[in-house]
């Protein structure tokens, strides 16, 4: 059977194996990653996957029902068991609470990995933006050298230059700092 990965590598042997390379590296350190994870994450990370499921809906469904049909006593033959509601506010209430703590614990475990999942990105970007300033200069002396002026197209010189990030991010906190001043007034 043919598969899209098949016909991948078919198609650019080389991209094929370097995107494979890079998935099963990124799955690999996934996997380090959850492997790593303690007894409290696990537990934090189940607790949210249940109680963020369909499942748990209609079992609550099932559960928090019957307890008002019970109640209201809408079941004949049933003893009411609570004359108000209070104990399952209370129930509900103290439920509540340990869920929002469970997907905190959750939430800040994937921000963790967000953020150096973002820091990786950025790393990477910067390598990237190193790497292709040293290929516009060798281009640009390549050109030079064989007759060619490409002095001719002003970007050229702008682009050979390095980036320095720090003067990057703070043009863009100037610009923000400037679009705040309009909105504000």
């Amino acid at each position: 059977m043919d598969t899209e990965a098949a016909r991948l590598d078919r198609t650019a042997p080389g991209l094929a194996q370097v995107v494979d390379r890079n998935i099963q590296a990124l799955l690999a350190h996934r996997q380090e990653v959850e492997g790593k994870r303690g007894l409290q994450h696990r537990i934090a990370d189940a607790v949210t996957g249940f109680a963020g499921s369909m499942l748990f809906v209609y079992i609550h469904l099932i559960i928090f029902g019957l307890w008002i049909m019970l109640n209201l006593g809408w079941l004949p033959g049933v003893p009411r068991f609570a004359p108000s509601f209070e104990v399952l506010a209370t129930v509900a209430s103290v439920e509540s609470l340990f869920l929002a703590t469970f997907v905190l614990i959750s939430q800040n475990r994937m921000t963790s990995q967000a953020d150096k999942r973002a820091e990786l990105d950025l790393q990477m970007t910067l390598l990237a933006e190193y790497e292709i300033t040293r290929l516009i200069t060798l281009v640009t002396a390549m050109a030079t050298r064989m007759g060619m002026d490409p002095a001719q197209d002003p970007e050229l010189a702008e682009l050979s230059k390095d980036v320095a990030p720090e003067e990057v991010m703070e043009k863009v906190e100037a610009h923000e700092r400037a679009a705040d001043r309009r909105k504000g007034g």
